[in-house]
C-alpha cells in the first residue's frame, strides 16, 4: 500500500513538473511563476514619469505582425513597474544629451495580450502580415523557434520594447531593421559585436543575404549602451527588447488592461 502511494505521488510530481515546463517559460529567462494578479498599484503611466518619451503603441493598433489590436490594449498608452519607469528616466535624459528621444512600442503586457498571440501562432493559415515581420519564416515554427511564447517578460511589467528618435532630423532613427522583425537581422549581435560595438559586417545569419551598415549598427549599439547604462539588460534575439535587471516582480505575472492608470 505505501508503495502505490509513493508511486501515485511521484506520478502527480512528473505530470505537474511537465506542465510547468510548457506553461511557465519567458522570453527573458525561466523562473518560476507565481498566482497572476490585477493589481497595478505598483505601475505608472511611462509618459508620467518619462515627458519626453514618443509613443507609438503597436498592440493598440493593426500594424503589427497580427494585423490586429491585441486583447488587453485598451488605450493607446504604455505602464511600466515605478522602478523600471524611474531607470527608463535616466535613460531618456542620457539620450537627449546626445540629441535624441526615446520612442517607445510596448512596455507592460497583459497575459491576455500574450494569450492572443498564441492563438493567432496556432492559426497557421492567418498570415495577413507575413511580408511585413516574417517573410523568411513558416508560421508553423513561430513556437519551436521560440518567436511566440505562452510567458512573456513584458508582463512581468519591468520589460519595454523601444527605439530612438533623432531630434535633429525628427525621425526615427534608422536601425536598420523593423520592430518585431522576425529573423537573424534583429539580433544585436547581426552584423557586428554587441559587446565592444564593433560592426563586422557579417551577414551570413540573413538567410536572404540582408545585412546593415555601419551606420545601423553604430546607432543599435547608442541605444543599447545608454539602456545597460542605466539598469536595463538586453536579450540576444532583438535589438529592442530590454528588461529592468533588478526588476521587482521577477516571479508576477499580471493581467490587467492598458490603460491610463488613475
Amino acid at each position: 500500500m505505501k508503495q502505490t502511494i509513493r508511486i501515485c505521488i511521484l506520478s502527480a510530481i512528473v505530470i505537474f513538473c511537465g506542465t510547468c515546463a510548457l506553461t511557465c517559460c519567458s522570453n527573458d529567462d525561466d523562473k518560476p511563476v507565481v498566482n497572476p494578479t490585477e493589481d497595478s498599484s505598483q505601475f505608472v503611466t511611462l509618459t508620467d514619469a518619462v515627458p519626453d518619451a514618443i509613443l507609438e503603441i503597436r498592440y493598440y493598433g493593426t500594424y503589427n505582425f497580427v494585423g490586429q489590436r491585441i486583447d488587453g490594449y485598451e488605450e493607446p498608452t504604455a505602464l511600466l513597474t515605478k522602478q523600471a519607469a524611474d531607470s527608463l528616466r535616466a535613460v531618456s535624459d542620457d539620450v537627449r544629451s546626445q540629441g535624441y528621444r526615446l520612442k517607445i512600442y510596448d512596455a507592460y503586457r497583459p497575459q491576455k495580450g500574450v494569450d492572443h498571440f498564441v492563438r493567432w501562432a496556432a492559426n497557421i493559415p492567418d498570415t495577413l502580415m507575413k511580408p511585413y515581420f516574417y517573410p523568411d519564416l513558416d508560421k508553423s515554427i513561430l513556437f519551436e523557434q521560440e518567436y511566440i511564447m505562452e510567458k512573456s517578460g513584458h508582463t512581468r511589467g519591468s520589460t519595454v520594447d523601444l527605439t530612438l528618435f533623432d531630434m535633429a532630423t525628427e525621425k526615427e532613427l534608422d536601425m536598420g531593421g523593423t520592430f518585431d522583425w522576425f529573423g537573424p537581422e534583429s539580433h544585436p549581435d547581426f552584423c557586428g559585436n554587441p559587446d565592444t560595438g564593433e560592426y563586422t559586417g557579417d551577414n551570413s545569419k540573413s538567410p536572404k543575404g540582408r545585412s546593415i551598415t555601419a551606420e545601423q549598427f553604430a546607432h543599435r549599439m547608442i541605444l543599447r549602451t545608454a539602456m545597460l547604462r542605466h539598469g536595463f539588460k538586453p536579450i540576444d534575439s532583438e535589438w529592442w527588447h530590454f528588461t529592468l535587471r533588478n526588476e521587482p516582480f521577477p516571479n508576477t505575472y499580471f493581467t490587467f488592461p492598458v490603460k491610463q492608470i488613475k
